[in-house]
């Protein structure tokens, strides 16, 4: 995709240029916290949805196992039932502006098919908050993630 294809791109303040280079470096997109309140919060849930789901597979690979048991732990992590029970085990933990990044997620969520609607709220506001730190700082998203395994082990 060229530049003039991408919304995104054309309508960045330094018509695209920085983000051309961030997208070059192996896909990592960095951008301010003011460049990520114009993006929807359903795009940032996409992104952390993906990101979280990545971190547990890391989590859970070791010590070694079968894949389907490896994919039985991931699953049980990664359903909207479980990461709303994450949400409000980090909820005391969060800054303002993060809680104003889930609150927004939380607000713009789609109808789920399966998930009871709060907790499906829930759920899209911890991975739109998981999105928005992947894109600002990794080492917040490695503390509050690091904080949830320090609580699941008590």
């Amino acid at each position: 995709m060229t530049s003039a294809d991408d919304p995104i791109i054309e309508n960045h303040p330094t018509q695209g240029q920085d983000l051309e280079i961030a997208r070059s470096r192996l896909g990592y997109l960095k951008l301010t916290p003011q460049e990520l309140q114009k993006f929807n919060p359903v795009s940032l849930a996409f992104l952390g949805d993906a990101v979280y789901e990545l971190v547990m597979r890391q989590r859970h690979l070791f010590p070694p196992k079968r894949v389907n048991d490896y994919h039985k732990q991931v699953v049980e992590q990664v359903r909207a039932e479980q990461q709303a029970i994450y949400l409000d085990q980090l909820a005391p933990h969060l800054t303002t502006a993060e809680q104003d990044i889930a609150r927004r997620g939380r607000n713009a969520t789609p109808k789920s098919r399966r998930a009871d609607p709060a907790i499906y709220q829930k759920a899209t506001a911890l991975e739109t908050l998981i999105g928005y730190l992947y894109l600002t700082n990794r080492d917040r998203l490695e503390a509050l993630l690091d904080q949830l395994d320090s609580q699941t082990e008590q």
